[in-house]
């Protein structure tokens, strides 16, 4: 998988780093974004895979962040799988509702996180 590209957006650096070694040790190459705004920037300039989300971000949420890619033609394709911690009934429809291909709680079970994501990577 070393041709495929990540994005993480989380604020939470002991997620994003638990996260960011996982994909890696899968040969994954991996782009970090600690808030909403500078993920979308990462994202329109490299274009990556698959985008992991954290729903709960400082500035712009997750859910406002996923909406704003699937608005952007050159962005719109690419898999969003959302990441929260705060799952709450109605979260997991609001993400899938704002264009998110997945929906993972946390804490993340790192034995079947990587095969979990790749179901919704597109070759």
């Amino acid at each position: 998988m070393a041709d495929t590209t990540v994005l993480i957006i989380e604020d939470n650096e002991l997620n994003r780093v638990l996260v960011k070694v996982l994909f890696e040790k899968n040969n994954y190459l991996v782009l970090e974004a600690e808030n909403a705004e500078d993920g979308l920037d990462l994202a329109h300039q490299h274009q990556p895979d698959v985008i992991i989300m954290d729903i709960q971000l400082p500035g712009m949420d997750g859910i406002t962040a996923t909406k704003a890619l699937k608005k952007d033609p050159t962005m719109q394709a690419i898999p969003v799988v959302a990441l929260t911690s705060y799952a709450m009934q109605g979260d997991e429809e609001r993400a899938l509702a704002a264009g998110c291909s997945g929906y993972i709680t946390k804490p993340i079970n790192t034995r079947t996180f990587i095969q979990t994501v790749t179901q919704y990577i597109q070759n």
